[in-house]
């Protein structure tokens, strides 16, 4: 960017054309040929070439930044009724009014720039200055200040501009002193800035309206979107339609030689050559913003790629099932009927263009399904209109039978909250994927003749499977070494890291066992169910819990102790073998289980 920004200006300094504006004299005073190019970028990064630290009045520039503040002020409502946004196709300095509205055509022309000056609210003159000079800071990201002897300057010889403001005042434009508010224009435009403080300013529009470096929202997104489409079309006078074709951007020039750009979203451009053309504008300016413009592809019309979907993958709860793990018949059904429940993974930004595929292609596959998550973790920018769509969506599936559910912990789709209540059509909204897709598998069970409940097997510890295959004598033996202890829901087993604390038989009841997700948020890695066990590798190895285990539902557990097992090894060694034999085939099945169900979501949750 840098060696781009430098060769801009290399290939332009050598224009000499135009002259410094003559008709301030402090402005014909100025060395004609200083030329520097900045840009900053919505981030806050800046690249620059030239004088980008030489100062100079910021002229017209300060129009849409004074305008804006009229907004914040008094509301587009009330600016609207003394100011149109209509381009003039008159000179910036004319003395006229709109024939059929009697109003400044824009406030990029002077007659609306001294009306928006006028609207600026104030205990008196000078507070009213200053605030505008504050906001202009906040833009800039540092104090400006006025070049006293420029504002003089302007003071001394502008009388069309004073004409201006008493034709103003008597067509009702002004209610206040037409002197008040044309000297409150003059001192705003003989502000002195930098280059580079023109690329934050201009950068901070691009951000919709937060300065990249300070953070600080000098202007409402709302505020900022308006004042840009001014500039769009009434910002460089009556050139502002060959730049908009060649240069592409929001912009506003000044007759102290100055430019700003906009590419909203991405970046702000600033160039300073005092030699104008005959429109007002920067002769190198003009030329170095067309240049930059068509290096950088900044044009705002220019289309990079068709709008794409959002949707990064979508599959059935029968190809990626959840990690519950589910009895052999629970399992057939979903095996059968899991296309009927759908999961949607959603990525970039969601605005009109992606929302409208993204719903469009889950109407089209919405026929046979009963239930389907729409994952929005992904998610960027998130549009008013994609919210709405997404919403109505969820609404209409619901009328013929299909429950729509989020994944957005974050809550992106500015949701009020879960929806509950089997009549709700919001859906519930979940943390992660997995167990939004147990929700699917709930429904699609409870539909097809499986069960929409968690498994109520209960089992004794003599016949828990781990004692499959042993002789009855093994059995009671074992019976005797355990201990059933009985848990509440949510209470924690076993902690990640702890040590061992004992080889656990579930004889009624779930068991989570849970990760430490890259988001900061606990996720399941494994459900196990009635039947199944926990506890072996810490037991066998000797090394700490790797996740935590706690009761996912009220569970009733055959315990063996630490103690106990190791008396074990020494006094029945035969005994102790056929049983680790029994629950190393049934953990590495869970292990396999887990694994296979994190490959199917590409390692995510």
């Amino acid at each position: 960017m840098a060696r781009i920004v430098d060769d801009v200006h290399r290939r332009c300094r050598d224009d000499r054309s135009g002259r410094p504006a003559d008709y301030i004299p402090e402005l014909a005073a100025v060395p004609p040929d200083s030329f520097a190019i900045c840009l900053a970028t919505a981030d806050g990064r800046i690249y620059g070439a030239g004088d980008v630290r030489t100062g100079f009045t910021i002229q017209s520039i300060s129009k849409p930044f004074t305008y804006a503040l009229a907004l914040a002020d008094r509301g587009p409502g009330g600016v609207a009724e003394r100011i149109d946004v209509e381009p003039s196709g008159e000179p910036f300095n004319e003395i006229s009014l709109d024939p059929v509205t009697a109003r400044p055509r824009n406030p990029m022309i002077n007659a609306g720039a001294i009306t928006a000056a006028s609207l600026i609210d104030g205990r008196d003159s000078a507070d009213r200055f200053e605030r505008i000079r504050r906001y202009y800071s906040r833009f800039a990201g540092r104090e400006l200040a006025v070049d006293e002897a420029v504002y003089a300057s302007e003071a001394r010889t502008g009388y069309r501009n004073r004409a201006i403001g008493y034709m103003l005042r008597s067509f009702g434009i002004l209610d206040v002193d037409p002197d008040e508010a044309v000297d409150r224009y003059f001192r705003q435009c003989s502000i002195t800035v930098t280059c580079q403080d023109l690329a934050l300013m201009a950068a901070s529009l691009a951000n919709n309206g937060r300065n990249p470096v300070t953070g600080e929202q000098a202007a409402s997104a709302a505020l900022t979107e308006q004042v840009l489409s001014v500039m769009t079309t009434c910002g460089m006078y009556n050139a502002a339609g060959d730049w908009v074709t060649t240069v592409g951007l929001p912009a506003k020039s000044g007759v102290g030689g100055g430019i700003v750009a906009v590419l909203p979203g991405q970046v702000g451009l600033a160039v300073y050559s005092p030699r104008l053309d005959d429109h007002g504008n920067s002769v190198r300016g003009v030329a170095a913003c067309r240049e930059l413009s068509r290096q950088l592809e900044l044009h705002f019309l220019h289309v990079t790629r068709a709008a794409r979907a959002a949707i990064r993958a979508a599959y059935s709860v029968a190809e990626v099932p959840s990690r519950l793990r589910r009895p052999s018949e629970e399992i057939a059904v979903l095996a059968q009927h899991g296309h009927r429940a759908r999961v949607y993974e959603l990525h970039g930004d969601l605005l009109f263009a992606g929302a409208e595929r993204t719903v469009r292609t889950i109407e089209e596959q919405a026929a046979e399904l009963e239930a389907l998550p729409i994952d929005v973790r992904r998610v960027g920018e998130v549009s008013a209109i994609a919210v709405r769509m997404i919403d109505d969506l969820r609404h209409e599936l619901f009328a013929v039978g299909a429950r729509v559910a989020l994944v957005d912990p974050d809550a992106r789709l500015r949701h009020p909250g879960s929806g509950i209540e089997p009549d709700d059509p919001r859906g519930p909204v979940f943390i992660d994927r997995d167990t939004a897709t147990e929700w699917c598998e709930n429904i699609v069970l409870a539909n097809h003749g499986g069960t929409a409940e968690p498994a109520r097997t209960s089992f004794t510890t003599r016949n828990h499977p781990a004692f499959a295959g042993l002789a009855d004598d093994d059995r009671s033996r074992l019976t005797d070494e355990f201990q059933v202890r009985t848990f509440p829901r949510g209470a924690v087993i076993a902690e990640r890291g702890s040590p061992r604390s004992g080889l656990y038989l579930i004889l009624e009841g779930r068991v989570r066992l849970t990760f430490d997700g890259a988001d900061g948020r606990t996720h399941r890695l494994l459900s196990l169910s009635a039947g199944m066990s926990f506890g072996e590798i810490p037991m066998l190895v000797g090394t700490p819990f790797g996740n935590e285990a706690r009761a996912e539902t009220v569970v009733r557990l055959a315990v063996l102790s630490p103690e106990r097992f190791d008396r074990l090894t020494a006094r029945a060694p035969g005994l102790k073998l056929a049983l680790l034999e029994q629950l190393a085939a049934e953990a590495f099945a869970q292990i396999d289980a887990a694994v296979r169900a994190i490959a199917a979501r590409g390692g995510d949750y």
